[in-house]
């Protein structure tokens, strides 16, 4: 898709991006754990491994060509070797730049939600910045459709094709998630597997915070220790990750925009 065809709008500053998370040194601890879980199945290299079955290296903001000669993937392994406490070494090297991303840029958000062009494509977003304890709550499911409503007026406004929305989340194997959308984009949803190096699967331990859920992890990393080979090392997940599509056109008839 050549950028001429895509208009993309000054953000307004009621719709300003997201406020990037900080991740805790325990997430890296789960993923590291994981990782060496699959070192001992495997009987491949820890390096490589880090580099399959993790999101280090997207984490670490150097892009998605996964080089495994990038030098500052080499220096973060050069590191690891000589570390005293591996999970202190990873965090703390996440901690050089906490908000690099190489995710497709968002181009606006409402609420908890918001949308980026990618693989032409509307792309679906969802953080949690709802002060209430409980976003996805029946309470409040009249304010997440009202912010979808308000996201899909910027995208018909916005972006001049008629591209499809896609979204790719371990959330949607929730009801209370998948009731905000219209019926046909949720019943397409289908499980994409090995996503090991994605947030969309790692992000179902994360809270809003960054901090870990220790009653999604503990159970996760009980689970693993009992499994026995590589195959369907996806089942150790509590949840798995979801993709969803639909025309754009269903979601503005959807929200009455």
């Amino acid at each position: 898709m050549t950028t001429d065809c895509v208009h993309v709008h000054v953000p307004d500053p009621r719709y300003a991006p997201p406020t990037m998370l900080v991740y805790s040194p325990e997430l890296f601890e789960l993923q590291l754990a994981f990782a060496e879980r699959v070192r001992l199945l495997s009987g491949h290299p820890l390096e490589q491994v880090l580099l399959d079955y993790t999101n280090l290296y997207v984490r670490f903001g150097l892009g998605r060509d996964l080089d495994p000669e990038h030098p500052d993937w080499r220096a973060y392994l050069s590191g690891l070797r000589s570390a005293a406490d591996p999970v202190e070494w990873t965090h703390r090297f996440y901690l050089r730049d906490p908000e690099a991303s190489t995710a497709p840029t968002v181009l606006a958000m409402v609420g908890c939600f918001s949308y980026a062009i990618a693989d032409d494509c509307i792309r679906l977003h969802f953080q949690n910045v709802d002060p209430q304890r409980s976003p996805l709550a029946l309470a409040r499911a009249p304010q997440r459709r009202a912010e979808l409503a308000a996201l899909f007026e910027l995208i018909k406004r916005d972006v001049r094709e008629d591209l499809p929305v896609v979204g790719r989340s371990w959330l949607y194997n929730l009801e209370a998630y998948r009731r905000l959308f219209p019926p046909a984009y949720t019943t397409s949803a289908r499980i994409l597997r090995n996503r090991f190096r994605s947030m969309p699967l790692w992000g179902q331990f994360v809270n809003r915070h960054g901090d870990i859920k220790p009653h999604i992890a503990t159970p996760f990393l009980e689970t693993l220790a009992q499994h026995p080979t590589l195959d369907n090392l996806d089942a150790c997940f509590p949840l798995q990750v979801l993709t969803a599509t639909a025309p754009q056109s269903d979601f503005l008839d959807f929200y009455g925009v």
